[in-house]
């Protein structure tokens, strides 16, 4: 056993679940991992303090709850402050039904994360299940294992901080190496490059390896090899713009049911949805999911039944010639469609302080930045925002940072985030709720920030400067939009409008469709449309049912010269 295997814990004062939760983690992971069993939470709290002073990690802890074990919860609750990182999860006994309400409402609160049946079986794979989605995920948010790409760069540049951001969303492994390290010294020498241009790009699976500098966008894209030269003469059933939630639930209803589909996207699966940690109100995800675990799902759903992609290049011009849609590229591409979806989502808005502009991607971030909250260890941080993914993105970071402060204009936050997400804010000892609060200004040293400024949301009252390493941003939304030709109704803020909300009359007097835009042939779905519910379960739905309306278009308006 290597001493630096991440460890897994079990502790429970029952015999029989110490016996066979114990025997199950030892014979599939004693391997690849340390198991730890204690029969007391005492002893169990003290190997828990040890290896955080060895500086070993922590996978998995597991606290049991039954009739002859009332502390696991309590347990897993101090297990948080020592190893925040570690995924939590609580046993029980499959038919002690007096315990569910506790269980549940532990889970609800944030203390557990996982709940586990005490197997009752030999080779019980829901059991096990359960484990290798919760170390996979921790896998992922740690960024250790397989080096599928390698970046070499500064910890806090911008285009460095995209680079990581991007190949973590989709689902790419990637090792980040500060230039200057032993590893990234190593690295650039084997690959004969002498003081280059930053971030340097390694594809390590490629034969030979791959080495990129300073790359684009379109020359990482084409570096993968994942994407065939898009044909400027086919015509596609459906191109959907955007890769969201609801882009890639159209891409699997349309390709599933024969349609040629196309999905662009400029970033990454899964639009804001993939970058939050987890999202536990989504239908069919008793444990929630990570966004990003969510949207690669689908996307590899689509893939299966025979959905085309093409990332990393943003879209810049929507127009019809012939009945036939273009959608062209800013690299110069250009495809056709018989219907085109949009589902390009919303940004997150600015906070309109000039400080603190020139400072994104080095210390101050839009959205929540998974991949970064690893090098906020010990720090003082601050995100802003008032909904869902501000609550999900503070809980995140909590697992790093020494405090993280959710700064919200408002005096509630119960108009705009779930019930849940605030209880469990509000149960973690190291978050801070600061209402009626607003980011003001901010200090920078050595080109990184290093301070805010916090005063009230309408300029009244004394400010106060505190000391930051991070601020993640997650306020507003301003649709994807600007792309769109100036015919394209949509409302006072920019977002389109579709179906009875469009006002120019339908061509022949027909009913507009239901999500359909005001250009016959093109609709909208997920955040981008006017009055959408900004959820991803909506905007999943949005994508289904866009599919059955497109149908009709199609059958009424068939191609004149069908593509062979």
């Amino acid at each position: 056993m290597s001493d630096v295997d991440p460890v897994l814990l079990l502790a429970t004062t029952d015999e029989t679940s110490r016996d066979v939760i114990g025997g199950e983690l030892r014979r599939r992971y004693g391997t690849d991992y340390e198991v730890v069993v204690c029969a007391d939470y005492a002893h169990a709290r003290a190997v828990l303090e040890g290896l955080r002073r060895w500086g070993r990690q922590v996978a998995l802890v597991i606290g049991c709850y039954g009739p002859d074990d009332r502390d696991g919860l309590l347990f897993l609750r101090r297990a948080y402050s020592l190893h925040p990182s570690a995924k939590r999860a609580i046993a029980a006994i499959w038919g002690d039904f007096a315990s569910t309400p506790e269980v549940f409402s532990a889970i609800a609160h944030g203390h557990a994360e996982l709940l586990l049946l005490r197997p009752e079986r030999q080779r019980d794979e829901e059991f096990h299940g359960t484990i290798s989605d919760a170390l996979d995920d921790w896998h992922l948010a740690q960024g250790i294992g397989f080096e599928a790409v390698r970046l070499i760069g500064e910890q806090r540049d911008e285009r460095t901080h995209v680079l990581r951001d991007t190949f973590g969303r989709n689902h790419i492994p990637v090792a980040f190496h500060q230039v200057g390290s032993p590893a990234a010294t190593r690295l650039l020498a084997g690959a004969g490059l002498e003081d280059p241009e930053l971030p340097v790009v390694m594809l390590s699976f490629t034969s030979p390896p791959t080495t990129l500098v300073a790359p684009s966008d379109l020359e990482i894209a084409d570096a993968f090899g994942l994407m065939a030269p898009l044909s400027p003469d086919k015509v596609y059933d459906v191109v959907v713009v955007g890769a969201g939630p609801s882009g890639l639930a159209a891409a699997v209803y349309a390709s599933s049911e024969g349609l040629s589909t196309l999905v662009i996207e400029q970033q990454a699966v899964g639009g804001q949805a993939g970058t939050s940690s987890l999202i536990r109100n989504y239908p069919g995800f008793s444990r929630g999911v990570s966004g990003a675990h969510l949207a690669f799902r689908s996307f590899q759903q689509a893939w299966a039944f025979g959905t085309e992609y093409s990332f990393m290049r943003p879209v810049d011009a929507l127009g019809t010639e012939d009945g036939i849609h273009t959608v062209s590229m800013t690299d110069g591409s250009v495809v056709r469609a018989r219907s085109v979806v949009i589902a390009t989502g919303v940004d997150y808005r600015r906070l309109d302080v000039p400080e603190l502009e020139s400072l994104v991607g080095r210390g101050v971030y839009y959205g929540a930045a998974v991949a970064e909250a690893p090098s906020m260890t010990g720090e003082d941080v601050y995100v802003v925002g008032g909904g869902n993914s501000a609550g999900q993105a503070a809980l995140h970071l909590a697992r790093y940072a020494r405090q993280v402060s959710l700064v919200v204009r408002g005096p509630s936050l119960a108009a705009s985030m779930s019930e849940y997400l605030i209880a469990q804010l509000e149960a973690t000892r190291n978050v801070t709720i600061r209402y009626r609060t607003a980011v003001v200004g901010g200090r920078v040293e050595d080109g990184c920030l290093v301070g805010l400024t916090l005063g009230d949301p309408h300029g009244e009252g004394d400010t106060e400067d505190v000391t930051a390493g991070g601020l993640f941003v997650l306020i507003g939304s301003m649709p994807r939009t600007s792309w769109l030709p100036d015919e394209l109704e949509r409302d006072s803020t920019g977002f389109v409008l579709t179906g009875r909300d469009v006002r120019a009359p339908a061509p022949d007097g027909a009913m507009r469709l239901p999500l359909e835009t005001s250009l016959p042939g093109v609709f909208a779905v997920g955040d981008v449309r006017a009055g959408s519910v900004k959820r991803v379960a909506t905007a999943v739905g949005d994508g289904a049912t866009v599919i059955a309306t497109l149908h009709g278009y199609l059958a009424a308006h068939p191609l004149a010269h069908p593509a062979p």
